[in-house]
């Protein structure tokens, strides 16, 4: 993909599931007022509208390439035939989607439990490299906090270190 190209646009059906190998893809929603970032794939993640793919829903999310990318992708069809060719799929399949949702609960208690700077930090800790990537703008929506609040806990960080 070229950066600015469509993986996926809301309310489209989701047909495919890849796999990013390289570059960055923002996973958001256009609300009446404004756009919410859900989630940056990266390297090592997989992207999809989950739920257009299994039930064949419109899609909630569009994905758009932040950078060129490249991917591995399977399409909906082999996805769901792929149990027919490949022993123990059900078994991988299970594991990869308890992962994906032991993973939006602990997105959905650090959203419940931390303030807006714990929020940063834990994330910052885990994501140093997008901060350098990424319009932080996404980054901020993705943790759910204005442009304003998150450009005040980054410059309060950057005092504190230096």
């Amino acid at each position: 993909m070229k950066k600015g190209d469509y993986f996926l646009k809301t309310g489209k059906p989701c047909n495919k599931l890849s796999f990013v190998k390289s570059g960055l893809l923002r996973i958001y929603k256009q609300t009446e007022d404004k756009e919410v970032t859900q989630w940056i794939s990266s390297p090592g993640y997989f992207v999809a509208d989950l739920s257009s793919l299994l039930f064949g829903t419109p899609a909630r999310w569009t994905i758009e390439a932040l950078t060129d990318a490249e991917l591995f992708t399977i399409s909906g069809e082999d996805y769901k035939s792929i149990g027919t060719i490949v022993p123990n799929w059900h078994e991988l399949e299970k594991l990869f989607i308890a992962k994906c949702f032991t993973f939006l609960e602990e997105r959905v208690f650090t959203h419940l439990s931390m303030t807006a700077e714990e929020r940063y930090l834990h994330f910052f800790e885990y994501n140093k490299e997008l901060f350098n990537q990424v319009p932080l703008q996404y980054i901020a929506s993705m943790l759910g906090m204005t442009p304003e609040t998150f450009s005040r806990i980054r410059n309060k960080q950057l005092s504190s270190t230096s």
